[in-house]
């Protein structure tokens, strides 16, 4: 039994050594090889190199047009579209022009349940489940959502934004509205429709041919790459950006709402170090710091998706979209034309004139931050001149400096 155990511990001893002779070796290598080197000096961003990782992009040139041609098939039966966003960009507004479209399943963040779910946990390690949360909706498969609610036994009255989603509230799942009739939902009509069973849902989101998933929460466009690449997908993105100046004087209006979401936001590995220097005595001063800190994060994160889709092969490039609200609200009729043919969706005039309808109201907001309603886009835009200090300005303009200048905000 004694010479046993010698024997196994000497297989150890030895093995241990050679891989302690082996480490250095590695190392040696790694400092001296070309490709090392040259790896190193690409990157331009934190992270930026493991988001591009999932792809090598000197192979993928040479076969980037039969990739194309089997990934990009804009003739495929069913099209499914994300909007990529964060907080404050008008990202509501341009999800409810496709909840208005007939022909469009609407999904308004759906990820909520997710991060209330987990608080306080930080938005980077959510981030591969949020992907296959997303992929599983997509899929018109909700039983996801189960591991984030209180109860197993969902309805439609369990998704976020449900008294809004024009398929919940229409026919037939509810006689209050029909689908192709455009215009707002009244939550107070909608909240009067009956629950349904989850798999009613379920039905009818698989017989539309275009799923239109919102959500705020993805911080790595890097991140829906593999659902661009899964055949059965082929998802097509439209990543919305807004001038950050305007974001941050949205956001610090509607501060106490995002306070728990800028928690997330800071509490992501890379920032630890940062949050515990936010938290300061004064409640209401720390919302501002909250707020203010995560809008940091947020350009960060814009900065990776720039550099990210700057160096994508054709078969991701040609399902992305990049949008500027202020474009988006001043030109309504063409920029929604243009969404509408990369979505494989019909322009009707009746959205048109919504489009113009919600673009041309008569002030800059509502009184709830949260509400979809028409407003005067001008101002809307230039609303931050009068209402940012010149402090809050020049923090902004500092700290988002790149992601301004490769957006064209002046």
């Amino acid at each position: 039994m004694k010479t046993r155990l010698q024997k196994k511990y000497l297989v150890l001893i030895i093995g241990y050594s050679v891989m302690l002779l082996f480490i250095p070796y590695m190392l040696d290598y790694s400092k001296t090889d070309p490709r090392f080197k040259s790896g190193l000096q690409k990157q331009r961003c934190p992270d930026l190199e493991n988001s591009m990782g999932m792809w090598n992009i000197e192979e993928k040139a040479s076969n980037e047009t039969d990739v194309a041609e089997e990934n990009g098939n804009r003739g495929k039966t069913k099209t499914f579209i994300y909007l990529h966003a964060t907080w404050r960009t008008g990202s509501s507004f341009l999800g409810e022009l496709f909840n208005q479209h007939p022909d469009v399943f609407y999904l308004y963040e759906p990820m909520w349940h997710m991060w209330q779910t987990l608080y306080p946990g930080d938005a980077e390690s959510l981030q591969g489940a949020l992907r296959d949360m997303l992929g599983s909706l997509f899929r018109c498969d909700f039983s996801v959502l189960k591991l984030y609610m209180a109860s197993p036994n969902l309805t439609t009255a369990s998704i976020f934004g449900w008294k809004k989603n024009k398929v919940i509230c229409s026919e037939p799942l509810c006689s209050a509205y029909k689908k192709d009739e455009i215009g707002l939902i009244n939550e107070a009509v909608c909240q009067k429709c009956p629950a349904m069973d989850i798999k009613s849902l379920e039905r009818e989101c698989k017989k539309y041919p275009v799923v239109v998933i919102k959500d705020v929460r993805v911080l790595d466009l890097g991140v829906l790459v593999p659902l661009m690449q899964d055949p059965s997908l082929n998802l097509q993105v439209i990543q919305l950006f807004r001038d950050p100046r305007a974001v941050h004087n949205s956001r610090l209006k509607s501060k106490q709402a995002l306070v728990r979401e800028s928690i997330q936001v800071l509490r992501s590995k890379q920032r630890a170090d940062k949050y515990k220097r936010l938290v300061v005595p004064n409640r209401s001063q720390r919302a501002d710091s909250y707020v203010s800190s995560a809008m940091e994060v947020i350009c960060e994160s814009w900065l990776k998706d720039l550099l990210f889709i700057s160096s994508a092969p054709q078969w991701v490039t040609r399902n992305y979209i990049r949008l500027r609200y202020e474009d988006l609200v001043l030109q309504p009729v063409k920029r929604l034309q243009s969404l509408f043919r990369f979505s494989n969706l019909t322009f009707l005039p009746a959205i048109g004139d919504f489009v113009l309808n919600m673009t041309q109201g008569d002030k800059y907001s509502s009184d709830k931050p949260f509400l979809i309603s028409s407003r005067d886009a001008k101002e809307a835009i230039h609303a931050w001149r009068e209402r940012l200090s010149l402090e809050q300005i020049r923090q902004v303009e500092t700290y988002c400096s790149e992601v301004m200048s490769l957006l064209a905000y002046h």
